[in-house]
């Protein structure tokens, strides 16, 4: 029996990271455990002054964007233990400015501004104690570590800790070594699971609650569909744009041709023949442009192989090689199959005009009624979705079915898109598949 020692050293180091990221973020939540009291207090004081003509406006709006802000930061801290907190806030009214009727409003009436101040004390209070925790105790362990080195170091008559680590003898030194490392990896292994409590804690009061989440499930939609609106009104006008200035052009070329010869077959019977070769020639081109125009309404290979086979085929067509791995039990619905299609379609076309990537990989899941899409590629990195339409256009194409996109993409690479569709599939299939192109 044979050990992966290389695989268990990177297992390893993976928790080892996890437990000191972990204990910098307690750290991080003890600093930040200071700050909301101070919130609290100047809150209460804008509140205070609000019969305060102009004074109120101005100082309640502007008290509760710092508490949101330093609400806002807890949610990204928790996002990172994978607890997730989505952000639950009215959208702010528009046209108006600081000190005005409107935005006072805005602020006072959100019942999760109210949640917000609810949560700073017993928020503090429990940041502070669960970061102390994650930090004290690596900390006594790395001092065991440590003790008995620095007592042979700076001699016998030095005593390090005192009572907690007591050190007379060598031999008390070393025993110091294995007790000390105890505690330092158990204070590594609990520090991730006490961030995650103090994480599940805070959503308790910053999570939106089942209405707020209504609501912003309302607004959600109502952007998307009236973005779903505009990219189908945009599709139509190029295919209109499409079948105007190609089929349909080369459409009435073939008529007139054909029309003139009619005219010639009695009298220039070659100049018919050579006019009838010419319309023949055309029709073939016409055919040609409109299957292509069909290929980007719904491919036909996505009818015939599914999405797996559809990518596949798309990435034999590219300049470079693409590793295609899928492992799909079934095939979604056809309109969500066609978005799939078209969003790893644009984000390896994306790859091949910008990235200047030598090699890219697809890789299709389905678990828990999700299909994740994840593409990734060894370029330059760098790509930002607000520099361009492509990726904008990926996220639209998704979030008409509730899709997301999330985008990893340091500068130097390499970049890596991850696309979520939730949808159910159909007809099972056994043996997954994996090819390299």
């Amino acid at each position: 029996m044979t050990v992966d020692m290389r695989g268990t050293g990177e297992r390893l180091g993976r928790w080892a990271w996890r437990g000191v990221r972990s204990v910098l973020s307690g750290m991080a939540g003890i600093g930040l455990a200071f700050t909301n009291i101070p919130l609290l207090a100047v809150s209460a004081v804008a509140l205070a002054l609000t019969p305060v003509p102009f004074l109120g406006l101005a100082l309640v709006p502007w008290t509760m964007t710092l508490v949101r802000k330093r609400a806002d930061l807890e949610r990204r801290r928790a996002s990172r233990t994978g607890v997730l907190v989505t952000r639950p806030y009215h959208p702010a009214p528009e046209r108006a400015g600081a000190g005005s009727w409107p935005r006072f409003r805005w602020a006072v009436t959100d019942p999760a501004t109210w949640r917000d101040l609810a949560w700073l004390v017993p928020g503090a209070v429990v940041g502070f104690t669960l970061g102390t925790i994650c930090v004290v105790v690596p900390l006594y362990g790395l001092a065991g570590l440590t003790l008995a080195p620095l007592w042979v170091w700076l001699g016998t008559g030095w005593y390090g800790y005192g009572a907690t680590w007591s050190i007379d003898t060598l031999s008390d030194g070393l025993l110091c070594l294995p007790q000390g490392a105890v505690i330092f990896a158990a204070g590594l292994w609990a520090a991730p699971w006490l961030r995650r409590v103090d994480a599940y804690f805070a959503r308790l009061f910053l999570a939106p609650t089942r209405a707020a989440e209504l609501r912003l499930r309302v607004t959600q939609l109502t952007v998307t569909r009236a973005d779903t609106m505009g990219a189908q009104a945009a599709e139509l006008r190029r295919i209109e744009r499409d079948l105007h200035d190609g089929v349909q052009a080369r459409l009435v070329s073939l008529g007139m041709v054909i029309g003139l010869a009619d005219e010639l077959i009695d009298r220039n019977p070659k100049a018919a023949h050579d006019l009838l070769a010419e319309a023949r020639e055309s029709s073939g081109l016409a055919l040609v442009e409109l299957r292509h125009l069909v290929r980007g309404i719904h491919p036909p290979v996505l009818a015939e192989r599914g999405l797996g086979g559809a990518i596949r085929a798309l990435a034999l067509s590219l300049p470079v090689p693409i590793m295609v791995d899928t492992d799909l039990p079934g095939r979604p619905d056809a309109p969500v199959e066609s978005a799939a299609y078209f969003a790893v379609a644009e984000s390896l076309t994306n790859m091949i005009r910008h990235s200047r990537a030598r090699a890219g990989s697809v890789s299709l899941r389905h678990a828990d009624g999700v299909l994740t899409m994840v593409v990734t590629d060894d370029g330059a990195g760098g790509a930002d979705p607000a520099t361009g339409t492509g990726l904008r256009g990926i996220e639209r194409r998704l979030a008409a079915f509730d899709g997301t996109m999330a985008l990893s993409s340091p500068s130097g690479g390499p970049t890596v898109i991850t696309m979520e569709l939730p949808c159910a599939l159909s007809s099972p299939r056994t043996m997954p598949s994996s090819v390299t192109d």
